[in-house]
């Protein structure tokens, strides 16, 4: 589910006032300001706001929320239970109850504009495949748009994504490409965190001469990038 205009639903908790947006003020009032009674997109206490009033919502409703990751809720009851993890307006809805999924969908569009997005596909850029074994959670079309963005698609493709007989040291000399070195690590790492573990030691290790690199260490991330093409449907599987 998604939920529209999240931040709208922040209940302020200090007298803020705004200026009268250009081409909207009242004829005769136009000194005047408009004090918000409502969060709106732009404060910076907003997302602070909206998280808090959805807590209050949450756990109102019987959820439970979760210490390791304050953004997943838990219900439990003897009918059985509802998993459901919240990602700034992006929600994802787990059960062993049609009938408890479903209730939590309809408190949720009672108190919020929710808009449904049925059976989950794709969330955060992380496609969910159902097999008869299983969940697989894989971003393919991630790596797509990696190496579209990188000019790396057409690159041969290598096996492994380290060559073991290449020893990387720092660069005394001047840096190559810095924040462009940067913006491939940043996306290798979105990649690793969620479903590529095996990109791990490969990325903290080009990550470790982000601040002043040579050729050598642009060698390595090209055989990295070039690794991506060879395992593209790599995923996590579930049983």
């Amino acid at each position: 589910m998604d939920v529209k205009t999240a931040f709208l639903n922040g209940d302020l908790e200090e007298e803020i006032y705004m200026e009268q947006l250009e081409g909207f003020s009242a004829q005769g009032h136009e000194g005047k300001v408009c004090k918000l009674v409502k969060s709106l997109y732009g404060l910076k206490q907003a997302p602070k706001q909206w998280h808090q009033k959805f807590d209050q919502v949450m756990l109102n409703n019987g959820f439970k929320i979760n210490e390791c990751d304050k953004c997943v809720y838990v219900k439990n009851t003897t009918r059985g239970y509802v998993i459901l993890c919240l990602y700034v307006d992006d929600m994802l809805i787990v059960g062993s109850d049609d009938k408890m999924i479903k209730s939590t969908k309809d408190m949720l569009k009672a108190r919020f504009d929710m808009k449904d997005m049925g059976l989950a596909d794709v969330i955060l850029g992380v496609k969910i495949n159902k097999t008869q074994n299983g969940l697989v959670l894989s971003q393919s079309h991630y790596i797509d748009k990696i190496l579209e963005k990188f000019n790396a698609r057409n690159m041969s493709v290598s096996q492994t994504p380290v060559d073991t007989t290449q020893h990387l040291s720092k660069n005394r000399g001047e840096g190559v490409a810095q924040l462009e070195y940067s913006r491939v690590i940043g996306c290798l790492m979105y990649l690793m965190t969620c479903t590529r573990p095996d990109l791990a030691y490969a990325v903290s290790r080009q990550s470790r001469y982000t601040s002043n690199l040579s050729s050598e260490h642009w060698k390595s991330m090209i055989r990295l990038l070039r690794y991506l093409r060879y395992p593209r449907n790599y995923g996590l599987h579930y049983g």
